[in-house]
C-alpha cells in the first residue's frame, strides 16, 4: 500500500502527464479549421478504383465466352425455338454469366459477403427500373451496370446486368426480349470492366456519362432494334434494319440523356461507397 504522501505525489504525476499531453495534442492539431482545409482532407477520403492495364486470362476467356455462346444461343431461340422457350434461353444466359465471375476466385469458394454484393447492386437495378416503368425508356440500369463493371470487375459487371434484366422483367413481363436483354446489359458491364481495367475508362463523370451514353444509342440500341426485327419477322433485311434504326432513334437517346443523368446524381456516391466496402473486407 502507498503511504498518503506517496500517493499523493503518484496522483499529482499521473494527471500531471496527461494535462502534458493534452496540451501537447491542442498544440499539434487545430480546434478550428478553414472550410478550405475541411474541403481538401474529405477530398483525401474519398476512395476511387484504380486500374493497372493489366486484363487476366480468364477475363479474355470469360469475353470470349460470352462472344461466342450467347449469340449461338439467341440464334437458336429466334430460328429454331420461335421465341417460345425463352425462359431456357435466359436460364442458360444466367449460367453463363456466373461461370467467369467464379473464375475469378481461383478455385477458392467464395465469402458470401462477396455475392451479397452482387446481389445488393442487381437489387438496385431492379428497384430503379421498377421506379420508372411508367416512364419510357428512362432506365437507371445502364449507370448501375456500367459503376458494377468499373468498381468490381468485368465478369461482375456482366453478372449484374444479367441479373438486373432477368429478375426485373418477372414484373415487367417476361418474353422473347428477355435474353436479349440480358446479353446486352451484360455486355456493357463487361465492356466497362475492361476498358476501365486497361486505362481508356476513367472513374470520373464526364467519362462515365459518355460512356453511358455511347452504350445506350450504340450497344443498347445497336443490339435491340435488330433484336426486335428478327422477334417480329424472322429475318432482318436492309429495308427493315434502317427503318427501325431510324424508328428507335428517339427513344435511345431518351435512353442516353437519362443514362447521363443517372450517372451525374449517382456515379460518385456508389463507387466511393463500393470502394470503401471492398478496401474494409478485401472483396474481389
Amino acid at each position: 500500500m502507498l503511504e498518503e504522501e506517496q500517493l499523493d505525489r503518484f496522483v499529482d504525476e499521473f494527471w500531471g502527464d496527461i494535462s502534458q499531453k493534452k496540451v501537447v495534442a491542442s498544440e499539434q492539431v487545430p480546434l478550428t479549421k478553414t472550410k478550405a482545409a475541411w474541403e481538401k482532407e474529405a477530398l483525401r477520403l474519398i476512395i476511387q478504383p484504380r486500374h493497372d492495364h493489366k486484363v487476366g486470362g480468364r477475363t479474355w476467356m470469360a469475353f470470349l465466352l460470352m462472344i461466342i455462346v450467347c449469340p449461338i444461343l439467341l440464334y437458336l431461340s429466334v430460328r429454331i425455338f420461335h421465341g417460345h422457350n425463352y425462359l431456357l434461353s435466359s436460364l442458360i444466359i444466367v449460367f453463363f454469366a456466373m461461370v467467369p465471375f467464379f473464375l475469378m476466385f481461383e478455385g477458392r469458394k467464395p465469402h458470401p459477403r462477396e455475392l451479397i454484393v452482387i446481389a445488393v447492386l442487381a437489387a438496385i437495378g431492379v428497384a430503379g427500373r421498377g421506379a420508372f416503368f411508367m416512364v419510357p425508356n428512362i432506365k437507371c440500369v445502364t449507370a448501375i451496370v456500367i459503376i458494377a463493371g468499373v468498381s468490381l470487375g468485368g465478369e461482375a459487371g456482366f453478372l449484374v446486368g444479367v441479373l438486373t434484366m432477368f429478375v426485373s422483367n418477372m414484373f415487367m413481363g417476361q418474353g422473347p426480349w428477355t435474353p436479349w436483354q440480358m446479353f446486352t446489359y451484360g455486355i456493357i458491364g463487361f465492356l466497362a470492366g475492361i476498358l476501365f481495367k486497361k486505362g481508356l475508362l476513367k472513374a470520373k463523370r464526364l467519362s462515365l456519362c459518355v460512356f453511358g451514353f455511347m452504350c445506350s444509342i450504340f450497344i443498347f440500341g445497336g443490339i435491340m432494334n435488330p433484336a426486335a426485327i428478327l422477334m417480329t419477322y424472322g429475318r432482318i433485311t436492309k429495308e427493315s434494319l434502317i427503318a427501325f434504326y431510324i424508328s428507335g432513334l428517339p427513344v435511345d437517346l431518351v435512353h442516353g440523356v437519362s443514362t447521363i443523368i443517372f450517372m451525374l446524381l449517382f456515379a460518385r456516391p456508389l463507387l466511393e461507397k463500393l470502394e470503401r466496402v471492398k478496401t474494409k473486407y478485401g472483396l474481389l
